[in-house]
């Protein structure tokens, strides 16, 4: 799921287009950044802190961190299963509002593929709600991009997954795509 911190039509400052922007696999000191940064990243849903230190350690080699003068700004959780070692899940992308506008979430899952930890990555998978307008707009865009064909199906029910308590989460697949695609796509 895909979140940025402004509401739509809010007037925000956005960044600026030639803004200098690192992108690198987190560490351990970045578990509380990334708690704070999803929650200010609504509607994305608040893991424990703990969760978010796992996610900087454990799936460093599967997460990107995007720094801004110093500052965590984006990140994107993502995880390769154990039984689909063909399929980077994207987990979470979150930008906070002063880097808007400068195509980083796009950045940081190119940044993912392009690494070598991905090299067997044939997909991308994504849950999505139906509402997540932002969400299906980005990867949508991404895959389009590229050319890589997408398919969309319920993967975890409303009423049967969540006992009504959340809304169904759409299962977004891009792929399949091999590594001579990714590199020529990530070089246009």
């Amino acid at each position: 799921m895909f979140a940025d911190t402004a509401a739509p039509g809010a007037g925000t400052n956005h960044a600026r287009p030639d803004t200098d922007v690192t992108l690198r696999k987190p560490d351990s000191e970045d578990g509380a950044k990334l708690h704070a940064l999803v929650k200010r990243c609504k509607p994305l849903d608040e893991n424990s802190l703990y969760c978010n230190l796992l996610q900087c350690t454990h799936f460093a080699d599967t997460c990107v961190a995007a720094e801004l003068d110093g500052e965590l700004v984006g990140f994107v959780s993502a995880y390769i299963p154990p039984k689909q070692q063909n399929t980077l899940f994207v987990w979470q992308v979150a930008v906070d509002e002063k880097a808007r506008g400068l195509g980083l979430a796009s950045r940081m899952l190119a940044e993912l593929l392009d690494r070598d930890d991905s090299q067997n990555v044939q997909y991308i998978d994504t849950t999505i709600t139906p509402d997540n307008d932002a969400s299906w707009a980005l990867f949508r865009r991404f895959a389009d991009k590229r050319r890589y064909r997408t398919e969309t199906f319920i993967l975890f029910d409303s009423r049967i997954h969540f006992s009504g308590a959340h809304k169904d989460e759409h299962l977004l697949r891009i792929g399949p795509f091999n590594r001579t695609q990714v590199n020529d796509a990530l070089n246009h």
